[in-house]
């Protein structure tokens, strides 16, 4: 069974790990996430999850306000937005319906709050697996973007 929980400060060197693993890596090769500053601080307008199987670490979960988000990284943004940005830390749990699941609750997580009318993803223009994923579980195609150095697809799941 996979549960949810807050990542916290004890989980540094777990994803500090997980990225390291070039399946990570391959979909964000430019971030730097710099945890050690962002688990110790809680935003109102973040949460940062860890996915668990059976009470073992799977995966990571950050599902922000863009609007409300301080970098503002994805730029003018409508209010009511959330964005989510996931990951399963380690190859093998790889295309075992984990990564499904996790997204889903994501989805139902961010729709728990009424106002919110779309999530936003942004995975990269390369990432033609994730593309089809994010596809299947009904978002749609909105733009090409380049964040950073990365040229992204931008997809939203309306309410």
């Amino acid at each position: 069974m996979i549960t949810l929980r807050p990542a916290t400060i004890n989980d540094l060197e777990l994803v500090k790990y997980w990225d390291t693993q070039q399946h990570v890596i391959d979909c964000d090769p430019d971030d730097d996430w710099n945890w050690e500053e962002e688990l110790a601080q809680d935003p109102e307008w973040r949460e940062q999850l860890i996915a668990e199987l059976n009470g073992e670490p799977l995966g990571f979960i950050q599902i922000i306000d863009p609007y409300l988000e301080e970098s503002h990284y994805w730029g003018d943004v409508a209010k009511n937005k959330r964005a989510i940005d996931i990951w399963i830390g380690e190859a093998e749990n790889l295309n075992k319906g984990y990564g499904t699941t996790m997204m889903k609750m994501a989805i139902e997580r961010c729709f728990e709050n009424p106002a919110v009318d779309g999530i936003l993803i942004d995975p990269l223009k390369s990432n033609v697996q994730a593309h089809r994923f994010y596809e299947r579980l009904g978002f749609t195609f909105i733009k090409e973007r380049q964040f950073d150095e990365s040229l992204c697809y931008v997809y939203e799941l309306r309410r």
